[in-house]
């Protein structure tokens, strides 16, 4: 689905990343979410192609990237783990230097690299998600509710990985028909695309990993960080679902963008019209707002 990109699987200090790659000019990394894989970049990409060489990449545990064995702290399914294997992809491909994009998991991963590495990381854009610090210290029934991996998928092992495990094609399913995206955005050879990517025990216990690090070692840097007063240095975008639940939910605290004001000096953001999985539904106009930011 990405036929103009190349192929390459990188060794990293903890794991094989995949990644496929195009397109000349300054160099843009793109990060997806649960529960996709690199694939939900097949319409956006090529859009970017044209200004930016273009890097897609599966991250650690997901898709066709390797799978870390655990530890009990879920350190190596912490984002700080998951930025570390990008800037060293990115510089096995000869970027020491680069833009990001992060949409839902992929933009946690994001903004951990702006603040790990600050140094590398020259521009962040975050797709439909706020801080994870300050979705746990605001979740409520409708996080709960809505966003169900939240708090599911960081449940003591086996329990979410029998689950996932059982009916891989009901958690698809849900995920694009229920958090507000047209069903229409997802072609059957992308759904069953989905579907075998949480087909494998070992990247299923992976991706429920990286929701315990979520819950626990991520919520801890991003603390030590507000403490610290370390901040996002790099200008920063913030695009958001117009038909998703983020623009009301944090309506009191002045919408996405304030609350990333916490956090980076630099901000921008917008709704783009669809559901959470815009870039999938609206590609042309998320490409568009991207495109602008970055250049």
């Amino acid at each position: 689905m990405l036929s103009e990109f190349r192929d390459a699987r990188i060794e990293t200090a903890g794991t094989n990343i995949f990644v496929c790659f195009a397109g000349s000019g300054p160099p843009l990394l793109l990060l997806h979410g649960f529960p996709e894989t690199h694939l939900m970049w097949r319409d956006v990409a090529p859009l970017l192609m044209q200004d930016f060489t273009v890097v897609c990449a599966d991250l650690r545990g997901y898709g066709r990237s390797g799978c870390p064995s655990a530890l009990s702290d879920h350190s190596p399914h912490a984002k700080r783990a998951m930025g570390n294997d990008m800037v060293e992809v990115m510089k096995a491909l000869g970027f020491d230097r680069f833009a990001v994009v992060g949409h839902d998991r992929g933009g946690r991963v994001a903004y951990r690299m702006a603040l790990d590495h600050p140094g590398a990381v020259s521009r962040l854009a975050a797709l439909d998600i706020v801080p994870t610090a300050t979705v746990w210290d605001r979740a409520d029934a409708r996080l709960a509710l809505a966003f169900w991996p939240w708090s599911l998928l960081a449940q003591a092992e086996p329990l979410p990985e029998r689950l996932i495990i059982a009916a891989p094609e009901a958690v698809i399913d849900n995920a694009i028909s229920q958090w507000g995206s047209r069903d229409d955005a997802f072609p059957a050879e992308v759904r069953a695309a989905y579907i075998e990517a949480l087909s494998d025990p070992a990247h299923v216990h992976a991706i429920c990993e990286e929701y315990r690090a979520a819950a626990t070692l991520d919520r801890e840097h991003d603390a030590a960080d507000l403490a610290a007063g370390r901040r996002i240095a790099c200008p920063t975008l913030v695009l958001w679902s117009a038909e998703g639940g983020l623009a009301k939910w944090y309506a009191d605290a002045g919408g996405p963008s304030a609350l990333w004001r916490d956090w980076a000096d630099d901000v921008s953001g917008a709704p783009i019209p669809g559901g959470h999985f815009f870039p999938e539904e609206n590609p042309r106009e998320t490409a568009a707002a991207l495109s602008t930011f970055l250049k």
